[in-house]
């Protein structure tokens, strides 16, 4: 796997510059925080695609935990819910080295669940408002960078 590179994160800078302020913090101010993506595939099958883009990209992936397995097997009932974490951390540990506190969002995490309905999300906490949360004011391209990579890599899943 190779890490992305410096010409791929500042084509990624030029484009989240661009698409950041227009979609990813607005649609995370109405929700904490949380945008939310609609899958048109099965949450196994979203898991698939979005680790096939993590790795596709040289992003390490971390793990990933079946919540559902884990609440299921002490006796809850949970709808298939998974935990995908993933991050290069070349660009995630910027975040810490503005706050420690940031460690509390890195790695990058993304949900995938199935609603009640039957639908099937993918979520993830928008990079502006974990900026804004732990005050850090001094990686605005770094941030913007970690946007455009969470947005193409749920893009794969996106109905």
């Amino acid at each position: 796997m190779t890490k992305i590179n410096n010409a791929m994160l500042s084509a990624a800078l030029i484009t989240a510059t661009t698409v950041l302020g227009q979609v990813s913090t607005a649609e995370a101010a109405d929700s904490n925080g949380i945008v939310t993506v609609k899958s048109r595939y099965s949450v196994s099958e979203t898991v698939n695609r979005i680790k096939g883009s993590v790795e596709e990209k040289g992003i390490t992936l971390f793990g990933i935990i079946d919540q559902a397995n884990l609440g299921n097997a002490a006796g809850n009932e949970v709808r298939p819910s998974r935990l995908v974490m993933f991050g290069n951390p070349a660009l995630g540990t910027t975040f810490i080295t503005a706050n420690p506190l940031a460690g509390l969002d890195w790695p990058v995490r993304v949900l995938v669940y199935q609603a009640k309905d039957g639908s099937v999300y993918a979520a993830y906490t928008d990079f502006g408002w974990i900026a804004k949360r732990h005050r850090i004011s001094s990686r605005d391209r770094e941030f913007a960078m970690a946007s455009q990579v969470i947005e193409a890599v749920t893009a794969t899943v996106k109905e």
